[in-house]
């Protein structure tokens, strides 16, 4: 029974992180052959345009800062506030199972983007047990709570659940009291 649960928790917290982490990008290469010099190099200028669509199109995870009731905080490309886990003292992702299904990771997608106000040298990201990356700011993994569900909502700041406290995070990557 134990096993069916533990099923249940991995396909749920996937199926979320799926459907939060998509960013909707794809491409499909429509150039067909050429008959002429002309035409062959249209369809290269084609193609030239369809590879430069493609490389805007790559899968790119964005951290912002928005202004909330807790101040200027670390959210997501869409505004939806991230979480540090105080359990965590390294990179180290430690939230498997019910803890992720309440606390689905940030999962990093392409190349990571520090916006505005951010630190490049601070934004990182580490390898959960499944191999998907996790993204990090300042050594801290970061989560979203999954009630949160519109951008700047904080609803389950400094809690305490699974073993740590939830606590949204500041600029300079730490925890805000």
């Amino acid at each position: 029974m134990k096993r069916v649960g533990a099923l249940l928790a991995v396909f749920a917290s996937l199926a979320f992180a799926a459907a939060c982490g998509d960013d909707g990008g794809s491409s499909e290469d429509s150039a067909a052959p050429a008959a002429s010099a002309t035409q062959t190099s249209t369809a290269e200028s084609a193609r030239g345009e369809d590879a430069q669509q493609s490389r805007k199109r790559r899968p790119t995870t964005t951290l912002k800062l928005r202004n909330t009731s807790f101040g200027r905080v670390l959210v997501d490309g869409r505004g939806r506030a991230l979480y540090l886990f105080t359990r965590e003292s390294s990179t180290r992702s430690r939230c498997y199972g019910q803890c992720a299904v309440a606390w689905p990771p940030f999962y990093a997608r392409g190349r990571l983007r520090a916006g505005t106000g951010l630190d490049r040298g601070r934004l990182g990201s580490s390898r959960r047990r499944d191999g998907r990356r996790i993204v990090t700011y300042n050594g801290h993994p970061l989560y979203y709570y999954v009630d949160d569900r519109k951008p700047g909502q904080v609803t389950c700041h400094n809690v305490v659940e699974f073993g740590g406290t939830w606590l949204v995070v500041n600029p300079e990557g730490n925890a805000v009291s």
